[in-house]
């Protein structure tokens, strides 16, 4: 895997360039789930691939001005020329592992989910393709969803489950031989995209301009989950990249609705209101303290004290 020219501006202790990998379960999550902590990296010359675990082949068409026969036809192409555009916004390398969006059953008594999908792939043949990106790329520095898969999506909790166990046998010269040299990353985050204390502060903010807020019925119905807020370990401050967060959403024409809830939030006050992204961290190998404002907190060290790799 080739890595883009960018002036070395963090570097761990070698000199070596920070390099970030998230593992995202669908093309869009990368730019809905951590984008603007992404785009900060990346000007800060931080290697940042992103590895898309399914096609979203069965993923709904979510903007009304796309929800065309054409479109639909021809859903899994265009999805990918979606994540081309947004890789480009975001100035990331991109790998797909290849499986297949298992879609999302819904009902009362949903549908089991379709033979060969990636939800029903055997955790460890799934991890296999993960393995190998990891010990090609050699991060730093992993993310991916925490257990519930950030929202219960069968795709997102493998994803979780492939993160979790590719973090761990990446290292292991034992397991999968046949796909790389060892590499141990150093940190393992879980993302905190979309959780009650975010949407408060954002409706709050709305009322207090006397604007309306397109989040009151949905808090109304979000019981308060105190535990789930105080799993937060690391606030990365990124709010003057979310413009490039928001560029990058809008690559995804077939996924998000420019006229929908999140754009109904001014642009200045999402920055005034939460201007961090927020991760728990799970896994270390690095001393660090928390609370922590940088993923690569007890890794990056100021490029004058490093020595010659």
């Amino acid at each position: 895997m080739t890595t883009m020219s960018r002036p070395a501006l963090r570097v761990d202790a070698q000199g070596q360039r920070l390099r970030l990998l998230h593992v995202h379960a669908h093309p869009d999550d990368e730019s809905s789930k951590g984008a603007a902590t992404t785009a900060k990296y990346v000007a800060e010359g931080v290697d940042v691939v992103v590895a898309t675990c399914t096609g979203g082949e069965r993923g709904a068409i979510l903007n009304p001005a796309m929800d065309r026969p054409d479109v639909l036809a021809n859903i899994a192409d265009i999805r990918r020329q979606e994540m081309d555009r947004a890789r480009e916004i975001l100035g990331i390398e991109q790998v797909w592992l290849g499986f297949v969006d298992s879609g999302l059953p819904e009902g009362d008594d949903p549908p089991p989910l379709p033979e060969g999908c990636f939800a029903r792939t055997d955790v460890a043949e799934a991890a296999a393709p993960l393995v190998e990106v990891v010990r090609s790329f050699r991060p730093h520095v992993m993310t991916t969803y925490d257990e519930n898969g950030g929202y219960p999506h069968p795709d997102h909790i493998m994803c979780h489950k492939i993160g979790v166990a590719a973090f761990e046998a990446a290292a292991n010269p034992d397991a999968y031989p046949d796909r790389g040299a060892a590499w141990q990353p150093l940190k393992l985050y879980f993302s905190f995209a979309f959780y009650r204390e975010r949407m408060v502060a954002l409706h709050q903010a709305m009322l207090a301009r006397g604007l309306e807020s397109p989040y009151g019925e949905r808090l109304r119905e979000w019981p308060e989950d105190p535990k789930h807020a105080a799993r937060i370990t690391t606030r990365v401050a990124c709010a003057e990249y979310f413009p490039v967060r928001d560029r990058a959403l809008f690559a995804h024409a077939t996924q998000i609705d420019p006229d929908g809830p999140w754009f109904a939030v001014p642009l200045e006050l999402h920055k005034s209101a939460w201007p961090t992204e927020d991760w728990e961290l799970v896994r270390s190998l690095v001393p660090t303290t928390i609370p922590e404002d940088d993923l690569f907190a007890g890794i990056a060290v100021p490029v004058a004290s490093t020595v010659s790799a």
